[in-house]
């Protein structure tokens, strides 16, 4: 441990301005080094909270990695299993037309807006179990649902739930987390690729028996399945709500009291993760009254001055920062679009993946509902490998995110076009198998490349850019399977186009990240 020393106001020539020294700063970092790993710049927020989030940065980067973290760790990773669990339930609910997964990708557009905004107004703590508790809510009562439309306001509101997982569940792990080990998002991905092995697994025996078949009158009493199926997935939510609500102790992260004035609400909490440690930390409410003596600015705590915060984040000096160079501008600018496109084409051709199967399962004889979702689990098994692939790749050097994403991205169109070459039950089972291999790599790696590619302190702004992106592109899905002929192979032509060109915008990125320090 390094030797702590009672913290100081001093002045810093490099940000000409007064800025609150850390506690426990080891002689060898230079304070520069510790201060340019906020998110913003100096001076964009009020002055005593972004001094006083230092501080605290500090405080819980010298905790280091614990028993709290790696319990949070499986938690956290409910949230990224439900993030895919749910889309897949929809896409394996088969309905006539594309409300249901228009529905869902409302939801999740929502969700993500609301919860994103709303945890640094009400508290993480709130919102880290509140979002599993509305999808497993909602997802009971969905199975209830007397008609179609019903099904389908459910299937938003459960999506409302499920589109603040990422953004809430990430935020409470980065603000405990140690720079040393933010690679365990990486890892998180596992997870979103093993609810989908549950989710196929369990559709398998429940869709596959006890939904009715394209060549019969259909009966509620023998399309019981996907009532079962939904309030089952709900089930499931709602153990894990439970495994965090009652078993495991979520910490609100120590920046959201300070916001509100409450310092020894905040220096409990940093005690409290060091204590469950096996630590100890220095951290006292005098360090940061300290910041308060170092400015004459009155530090504002009320929820309106939060959520004022929370804007500036996301405000156009950010957003111009991430276009601030000609080479930064077009990094921004194609990452964006990769994501744009890669979230129309998975969910056109994932969500409609059991049509194509039924289809081409009946021409070559074996289009059952059975055999349709037995291959759904096969499918979803290939891809958990894949995730594991990708932690790989990104570390071959001269080949890196870069190389490893053009080529998953690129391998994922060309597999969906092989399906359309099949000749036999089997051979779509192979192309598909592929399709989930590849396309589970190419998003386990571009969720740790993407936010590697932003500077530090705009980095939130970047990420909400590509995720806006993308959720937009993601209710596009929908409304173009609307229109489109499920009967013909079209949402795998439009699909693989989209994968094939999103993949070549790859190497047109001009930054690697590989075994670099992300800025």
């Amino acid at each position: 441990m390094c030797r702590p020393f009672r913290t100081t106001v001093k002045y810093h020539p490099h940000f000409n301005d007064a800025i609150c020294d850390h506690r426990r700063i080891p002689i060898h970092s230079p304070l520069s080094d510790i201060d340019d790993t906020a998110v913003l710049e100096k001076g964009s927020l009020d002055p005593v909270y972004e001094a006083k989030a230092r501080v605290l940065n500090h405080a819980i980067q010298e905790i280091g990695m614990g028993w709290y973290q790696w319990q949070l760790f499986i938690v956290v990773g409910f949230g990224w299993a439900n993030d895919n669990l749910w889309p897949i339930v929809t896409s394996l609910i088969r309905t006539p037309k594309a409300y249901l997964p228009l529905a869902q990708n409302i939801g999740l557009l929502i969700g993500a807006m609301f919860w994103g905004f709303g945890c640094d107004v009400f508290g993480r703590r709130w919102a880290f179990n509140a979002t599993l508790g509305i999808t497993a809510i909602f997802g009971m009562i969905a199975a209830g649902s007397p008609n179609f439309a019903a099904i389908g306001c459910f299937v938003a509101l459960w999506s409302f739930g499920v589109g603040g997982n990422l953004p809430v569940d990430s935020a409470i792990f980065l603000e405990f987390l140690p720079g040393t080990h933010q690679y365990l998002l990486t890892i998180l991905s596992v997870d979103w690729a093993l609810a989908q092995v549950v989710a196929t697994l369990i559709a398998w025996p429940l869709l596959g028996s006890l939904t009715c078949q394209e060549d019969e009158v259909c009966k509620r009493s023998n399309n019981m399945g996907w009532r079962y199926f939904v309030i089952t997935m709900g089930g499931i939510s709602l153990i894990e709500f439970l495994i965090r609500f009652l078993c495991f102790t979520v910490f609100e992260s120590p920046k959201y009291p300070m916001g509100k004035g409450l310092d020894e609400e905040a220096v409990r909490v940093v005690h409290e993760v060091a204590r469950r440690n096996g630590k100890t930390s220095d951290l006292t409410v005098a360090d940061l009254r300290a910041c308060e003596e170092s400015t004459e600015a009155v530090q504002q705590t009320d929820a309106a001055a939060a959520l004022k915060r929370k804007l500036e984040k996301l405000n156009f000096t950010h957003v111009r920062a991430l276009f601030a160079t000609k080479k930064l501008g077009f990094s921004t600018t194609i990452i964006m679009t990769v994501w744009g496109f890669i979230g129309l084409a998975y969910p056109l051709y994932n969500a409609f993946l059991p049509y194509l199967q039924t289809i081409k399962g009946a021409e070559f004889g074996d289009g059952s509902t059975y055999v349709t979702y037995r291959n759904s689990l096969i499918i979803a098994a290939i891809g958990v490998p894949g995730v594991l692939l990708g932690g790989v790749l990104v570390q071959i050097p001269k080949f890196g995110r870069k190389g490893a994403l053009a080529l998953s991205t690129i391998l994922t169109g060309v597999f969906l076009y092989g399906t359309t070459t099949a000749l036999s039950s089997n051979a779509l089972l192979g192309w598909n198998c592929g399709f989930n291999f590849c396309s589970n790599i190419m998003y386990a790696v571009l969720y740790g490349y993407t936010p590697e590619i932003f500077p530090t302190k705009d980095r939130g702004t970047g990420n909400a850019l590509t995720a806006t992106a993308n959720r937009i592109f993601g209710i596009m899905a929908p409304i173009i399977a609307m229109f489109a002929n499920l009967q013909t192979s079209a949402p795998v032509y439009t699909s693989g186009a989209l994968f094939l060109f999103a993949g070549v915008l790859v190497f047109f990125l001009p930054f690697e990240s590989q075994g670099k320090a992300s800025l």
